[in-house]
């Protein structure tokens, strides 16, 4: 089976690797596949960088990942881009895969919000993992056929990352090496550093 674990990953950070890892371990999954999504429909779309930035941040993340792999399927499919649209096109693609989707249980919470929920439900197999702030046993009440997995809350979002890269902050422990250094040399995010503001942005960007 083949786990989908969508998002914005903007930037990915350790926590989201270290879910997968936990999901990828504990469901015994061939594999899991980092959709990287151009446009959430629930999501304002003002805080996205460019799609190949953070695909390309995504792969740097998960080269020493050889189970996870980054997908831009939805890279080349009309927006906004819907999870039902996307799993029915991957099915066609790669007919003899089994999909699981991974999402939060955020994400659950707002299950009738997603297009063709119930047909999702109907056809898929559906993984849940805690957040903060939800309660997922009365979820799943709601929802009994998904599929709940005990994972470790991780105290860290992308939205804070970028939020602290702004400031001027060390993120250098949420962070992979290798995307700290990518987001350094393309100097995006407000060309901070992952903590050191560039010797560029110090002469050009406002104080």
């Amino acid at each position: 089976m083949t786990g989908l674990f969508f998002g914005s990953f903007n930037p990915i950070h350790t926590g989201h690797v270290a879910l997968a890892k936990h999901i990828w371990e504990q469901l015994a999954l061939e594999e899991i596949w980092f959709v990287v999504s151009p446009h959430n429909p629930l999501k304002p779309q003002s805080s996205l960088i460019d799609n190949d930035l953070r695909l390309q941040m995504v792969d740097l993340a998960l080269v020493e990942e050889p189970e996870f792999k980054s997908c831009d399927i939805e890279f080349s499919m009309p927006l906004p881009n819907y999870t039902i649209d996307t799993l029915q096109k991957l099915q066609e693609k790669y007919s003899k895969k089994q999909f699981v989707l991974i999402i939060g249980a955020d994400n659950l919470a707002v299950f009738p919000e997603w297009k063709n929920y119930k047909q999702l439900l109907e056809e898929y197999t559906i993984v849940v993992y805690p957040r903060e702030g939800f309660d997922l046993p009365q979820l799943h009440k709601t929802y009994p056929q998904v599929q709940v997995v005990d994972a470790p809350l991780y105290p860290v979002s992308s939205t804070q990352i970028r939020q602290l890269l702004k400031q001027g902050k060390d993120v250098s422990g949420f962070l992979h090496p290798a995307v700290c250094r990518f987001i350094r040399e393309k100097e995006i995010y407000n060309l901070c550093d992952c903590g050191l503001i560039s010797e560029h942005s110090r002469t050009t960007s406002p104080q």
